[in-house]
């Protein structure tokens, strides 16, 4: 199930949702850009996930399997979507 950022922000508390960007951004580590871990850079990089999932890029996605809930980029999704069909 995906969750739109509007329902997220209102459901999480902020730090809740910065800890879940930053998860996000340590998955990323070494991959796609981000290979900074120092605060300032970290700070930053949890905003500019916020603002990617504001615009759609990112999404959050609810797995009721599991109960786990991770960021993802939208075409992985769309990715995952295809081959499974």
């Amino acid at each position: 199930m995906l969750i739109d950022y509007a329902t997220l922000k209102d459901a999480l508390a902020a730090d809740t949702l910065d800890n879940l960007c930053r998860e996000y951004l340590v998955r990323q580590i070494g991959d796609e850009g981000f290979d900074q871990t120092d605060s300032a850079e970290l700070a930053e990089g949890v905003a500019r996930v916020q603002r990617a999932l504001a615009r759609g890029e990112l999404v959050v996605e609810y797995s009721e399997a599991d109960e786990s809930v991770a960021i993802r980029r939208r075409e992985e999704l769309v990715q995952l979507d295809h081959a499974g069909n």
